[in-house]
Order: C-alpha cells, then structure tokens, then sequence
C-alpha cells in the first residue's frame, strides 16, 4: 500500500509552465505504475500520462503530447508532470496514482492522492 501526495499546483498565466509532484515515503512506490489524471468541473476523470518506475515506459494522451512531460526521480521517490504552454482548459485538479499495470483508465490504478489545483488565467 501507498499514499501518493500531489504538490505544484496554482493560479498560472496562460502560455507558462508548471511542474507538479507525486512522492510518497513507502520505498515501494518505486515498484508502481504512476499515472497523471485531471478532472474540471463537471467532467470525468481524464488521462495525462502514466510511467513506469520497472522499466521507465511511458504513455501520454493524445490531447496532451508535446505539452505535457512526465518524469521520475528514483533517490526522492517522485514523480513529476511537465505542463508547458498552459491553456484555460488546463485548468483542472490534477491527481497522481499508483497501479500495477500501466493503463489509461482510471480503474487501473488503486492508489489516489488527494489532488493539486491547476488553475490557467488568460
């Protein structure tokens, strides 16, 4: 079992960047697949971008390719998403997670931190 734990999140002007965080103290969280997921108001839970900590695999969104960069830092136990050229429509609660298998399905992955908020302002 694990507790991932978002940070990063804020108010950003629309075309800047923002770099969110997903770390969580069991050393187990390294044997996981991290998934990036958002939800805005009113919508369902919707797929960013998942990595591998096993063998480094990674899968984007279509929505989101060339925006959105996913990373791992094996000694802090962290995951972070790149978002550069941040639109209004980005604006979101962004939520880390952590499954057995690499999917883009929310149902895939067991273990949810609580959220940071993405808010773009143009």
């Amino acid at each position: 079992q694990v507790q991932p734990v978002e940070s990063g999140g804020g108010l950003v002007q629309a075309g800047g960047s923002v770099r969110l965080s997903c770390a969580a103290s069991e050393r187990t969280f390294t044997t996981y697949v991290v998934g990036w997921f958002r939800q805005a108001p009113g919508k369902e839970r919707e797929f960013g971008a998942a990595i591998s900590w096993g063998d480094g695999s990674i899968y984007y969104a279509d929505s989101v390719k060339g925006r959105f960069t996913i990373s791992r830092d094996n000694a802090k136990n962290t995951v972070y998403l790149q978002i550069n050229s941040l639109k209004p429509e980005d604006t979101a609660v962004y939520y880390c997670a952590a499954g057995r298998v690499i999917g883009r399905r929310p149902g895939d992955y067991v273990y949810w931190g609580q959220g940071t908020q993405v808010t773009v302002y143009s």
